[in-house]
């Protein structure tokens, strides 16, 4: 079967059966038959991980943002499931950041849009009005990944 051959059919995999598209890449790549890989897929499928990881990190970091600004703003509604949810996503954060070391540097480029989408979604939730919540974030990329960290009034 000659790489021109294999790799016509490994396309057409793609479309057909997407998880035995992956093993039989691994499988081309272990072996080192770089000629056969369906290399217009696999770019493809590896710059939507790059994008997923990045969108785990805004989605993370908004929720964290939203959960601190009900905290301060609503002391009297504070309950465990905030702060459990609170907890949730910085460990979401930091273990990206592990397996991921440059993703800590992506958040702290999203981290004025996250918190932009935060206040908007805090209002949505709490009711209150969207001018309760500052428009400069209340709180630093630290504080929204310090583990011990709870706002007060």
């Amino acid at each position: 079967m000659t790489a021109t051959y294999r790799k016509k059919n490994i396309s057409k995999l793609y479309d057909r059966d997407f998880y035995l598209w992956i093993q039989e890449t691994i499988t081309l790549l272990r072996k080192g038959n770089f000629a056969a890989v369906d290399v217009e897929n696999l770019i493809e499928e590896m710059e939507d991980i790059g994008k997923s990881q990045k969108q785990a990190v805004r989605s993370n970091s908004i929720v964290v943002l939203m959960h601190l600004l009900k905290y301060k703003y609503q002391p009297e509604k504070r309950s465990g499931s905030w702060r459990h949810t609170i907890r949730e996503h910085r460990r979401r954060l930091r273990e990206a950041f592990e397996d991921s070391p440059s993703l800590r540097n992506y958040f702290t480029e999203v981290f004025y849009k996250c918190y932009q989408n935060a206040i908007k979604e805090a209002a949505d939730e709490t009711e209150l009005h969207l001018d309760t919540f500052p428009i400069e974030p209340a709180f630093t990329p630290e504080e929204c990944l310090d583990e011990d960290f709870l706002p007060e009034l």
